[in-house]
């Protein structure tokens, strides 16, 4: 049994480091393990992305790796175990496995026939590897005095295990170093000079940055990062090109000399992500310089009945946006940087959309390649089709950040601060209340534009014991955030963020 174990493991190692290396030749996204795991994701139902993202944040991706690798190892366990003890069961298993890679492979964006080589030499490979291991014959008179199959001695077992193992392991160096383009990618980036805005951003004045809340502007490293890309693309500036096409009077092909030809405009915007729960984290701010969108689609001709602007990023995915928030006067971008540096890989290196206002899941498409100008009532993009909202503007927020519920509050006045934002609405203002009782006022930091968050601070004079704070927010518009606690399927959480100290 453990002999058919780690047959079944040297075997599946076998298969994804051949795979990898095969996919080097045609395309990374066709190996077969990124294949399976990001083929998972498209087509896994909201609630169990949602829970990923509830459960992991922005280790999602992380947590999906780990899970795969660990169902690969137990099926192929099983299949050794099987193959030892009753061929060709083993061997079925590899065949299954290996017809979820190809269906994998070629579910992927952009795939062709091709795509599935890299599955079938690495199960094939792999096939060969287990037969070796759990079959081959040690000698007829060794087999016959036991009951069960004939396999190599043990030194050959563990030759041939150890071989195998360090065949995949190399073969993925090889497979990674041959078919990643980081370093190039990286020297494109670190090279980038980066245009001039002709429409610089307002100075951001002080005071905009209240104690105990987070930072105005959130560093790059510390930006959030929720997307279906599970290889982040590597595309350099030499590659980008953007097509513009569908309803529009003129189709245009846009390369990136042709984007940093044009005027820039530089404008700090708070990003959120649809995913965010009540008081979550999955929000930033960032100083961001790009192209207005308004002035392609002006350029480009946009029908007067198309309602939708179709993006793609270079991995598949989509977003839908409506076309009359992009020309309705709002900073909407091509972005190129992000906090004065060239976007970073996992941001949309080297161009992304950035629209004020909108969830990320229907404007803030990365690494984009593609518009089409179409209609709602026509396409659906990728999240659309798994049941998320269309159009998804969004929700007035606010969330407690200070003092921490982790540990207990000196009786007296403490400060509780907080950010609330309501992007191209802006936020008129918060309320803070204490144990259900009346709310208080809180005190509003500088208000630097309505597409940026807004951070408060109040002055609680505390007395022992458990007390329960609440906070909510009201927008310019004179909306305040409801009560109620949503979900954020299918089109963004609401409620009151609370949070329970202890006083002595």
């Amino acid at each position: 049994m453990i002999r058919g174990a780690i047959g079944g493991l040297a075997a599946a190692a076998l298969t994804l480091g051949v795979g990898e290396l095969v996919a080097a030749a045609i395309d990374p996204d066709s190996a077969p393990f990124l294949a399976v795991a990001s083929t998972t994701v498209d087509r896994s139902p909201a609630w169990a992305r949602e829970f990923a993202i509830d459960t992991f944040g922005t280790n999602d991706k992380t947590a999906l790796f780990v899970g795969t690798g660990v169902l690969i190892a137990l099926a192929a366990v099983v299949a050794g175990v099987f193959e030892r003890r009753r061929w060709p069961w083993g061997t079925a298993i590899f065949v299954v496995l290996g017809a979820v890679g190809v269906y994998a492979a070629l579910a992927r964006p952009g795939a062709s026939a091709v795509w599935a080589l890299p599955t079938i030499v690495g199960v094939a490979a792999g096939i060969i590897v287990l037969r070796l291991l759990v079959r081959a014959p040690r000698s007829a008179s060794a087999a016959a005095e036991t009951d069960t199959p004939a396999g190599p001695s043990r030194r050959a077992f563990f030759a041939i295990a150890g071989g195998a193992v360090v065949v995949a392991a190399a073969a993925v160096a090889v497979g990674r170093t041959v078919a990643s383009r980081a370093q190039e990618a990286v020297a494109n980036r670190g090279s980038l000079r980066l245009p001039t805005p002709t429409s610089p951003a307002p100075p951001i004045p002080d005071g905009v940055n209240v104690d105990g809340a987070t930072t105005f502007v959130t560093d790059n490293a510390e930006f959030y990062r929720i997307d279906t890309a599970l290889s982040v693309p590597r595309l350099t500036t030499d590659e980008w090109q953007l097509r513009i096409h569908g309803m529009v009077d003129r189709e245009l092909t846009l390369t990136w000399d042709d984007l940093v030809e044009r005027d820039m405009i530089e404008r700090v915007v708070t990003l959120s992500c649809v995913s965010n729960e009540v008081g979550g984290n999955l929000a930033g701010n960032a100083t961001w310089i790009g192209f207005p969108i308004a002035s392609l689609l002006d350029e480009v001709g946009v029908a007067p009945d198309s309602d939708m602007l179709l993006s793609t990023s270079s991995d598949g995915f989509t977003a839908g946006t409506p076309v009359e928030v992009l020309t309705d006067g709002r900073d909407a971008m091509l972005a190129v940087a992000m906090n004065g540096e060239p976007l970073p890989f996992e941001h949309g290196y080297p161009v992304r959309q950035v629209v004020p206002g909108l969830y990320g899941f229907v404007s803030a498409t990365k690494w984009v390649v593609d518009w089409e100008l179409t209609r709602f009532d026509r396409a659906q993009a990728y999240w659309t089709q798994r049941g998320w909202g269309e159009q998804a503007p969004i929700k007035t927020a606010s969330r407690i950040e200070s003092p921490s519920a982790s540990g207990p509050v000196a009786a007296g006045p403490v400060t509780v601060a907080g950010t609330a934002w309501a992007q191209h609405r802006g936020i008129e203002r918060v309320e803070v209340r204490v144990d259900e009782g009346p709310w208080q006022l809180a005190t509003l930091a500088p208000q630097y534009s309505i597409d940026t968050w807004r951070q408060w601070s109040w002055v609680w004079d505390a007395a022992p014991g458990t007390h329960m704070l609440q906070v909510r927010a009201t927008d310019l518009s004179g909306a305040t955030q409801p009560e109620e606690r949503v979900d954020p399927i299918p089109d963004g959480a609401t409620g009151w963020h609370s949070r329970t100290l202890r006083v002595q």
